[in-house]
């Protein structure tokens, strides 16, 4: 299935490209979240009309996700959590956890921003994790998990 991008989207391509993807990627993601339309003459013709107006709104998101990552460049967040003598916790500290405690701090973090590549952390200690604003901007924070009490 062929698509024009709305808007830049990671290790896919940016504004105006044209792409090929797999049909349900295309149908049930894309499309539906406004980042990209079927690439027929006609979107074609209306995304060349409109192409100034993404650029911009494109730029716009970009420096706002340059500005939250300046607030959060040397933040440093600690979360306690329940945990057993030898350092595993009762549970895990997931990407919500991490994002609400990012926001008690002042800071402006969604759960789906948060990138934990290991999956949710299951033992306390020191830990960097990546917040990714935007798919050019990627800032790490530290993170300590410590135990309750």
């Amino acid at each position: 299935m062929e698509v024009i991008l709305l808007e830049k989207i990671g290790k896919l391509g940016s504004i105006g490209d044209k792409v090929n993807v797999k049909a349900g990627y295309g149908r049930n993601y894309l499309i539906p979240n406004g980042k990209a339309v079927f690439a027929t003459d006609a979107n074609l013709a209306e995304f060349e009309a409109r192409r100034a107006e993404l650029e911009k709104a494109a730029a716009d998101a970009l420096a706002a996700a340059e500005t939250r990552a300046a607030k959060l460049e040397d933040a440093a967040v600690t979360i306690e959590a329940n945990a057993g003598d030898e350092g595993k916790l009762f549970g895990s500290v997931g990407t919500d956890a991490i994002a609400d405690a990012l926001e008690s701090t002042g800071a402006e973090v969604v759960k789906s921003e948060v990138r934990l590549p290991e999956g949710a952390i299951r033992e306390v200690g020191e830990y960097e994790v990546d917040i990714q604003l935007h798919a050019e901007v990627t800032v790490t924070v530290k993170l300590s998990v410590v135990a309750q009490g």
